[in-house]
């Protein structure tokens, strides 16, 4: 029985996409992590609570194949502030967020930084 549902998670993770620009913090790629150590023995994983096992599955599904987003639609594809789901993407992109944290960095910090780090190249001279 383990075997089916290693199968089954396998299948569920090969189905589910990755975004990569969201390093590090997509729910794919997290996903896939999860799953590699709960079955660290593949098929052979003895499973301590199948029905718990069972039910994690159950809903990944429902979040994978979009079931309350069909079940419920929304009338407007923004939020009340008017950012569409591209805009959020954007905003939410690793490359982004790591600009955001380099603009709260204070001036003092940011020239602290910027000189006293060598660059590789400096070293071989």
């Amino acid at each position: 029985m383990a075997a089916s549902r290693y199968r089954r998670f396998l299948r569920l993770c090969e189905e589910w996409p990755t975004e990569d620009s969201k390093q590090q913090r997509d729910l794919g790629s997290v996903l896939r992590q999860r799953v590699a150590q709960a079955f660290r023995e593949g098929e052979n994983t003895p499973i301590p609570d199948p029905e718990a096992c069972d039910q994690m599955y159950e809903s990944l599904v429902r979040i994978h194949t979009n079931f309350y987003k069909n079940k419920y639609p929304r009338l407007k594809d923004t939020t009340f502030t008017g950012v569409t789901v591209e805009d959020c993407r954007m905003i939410l992109a690793t490359d982004i967020l790591k600009q955001m944290e380099d603009m709260k960095k204070g001036t003092w910090k940011r020239l602290r930084e910027k000189f006293s780090a060598k660059k590789p190249e400096e070293d071989s001279k």
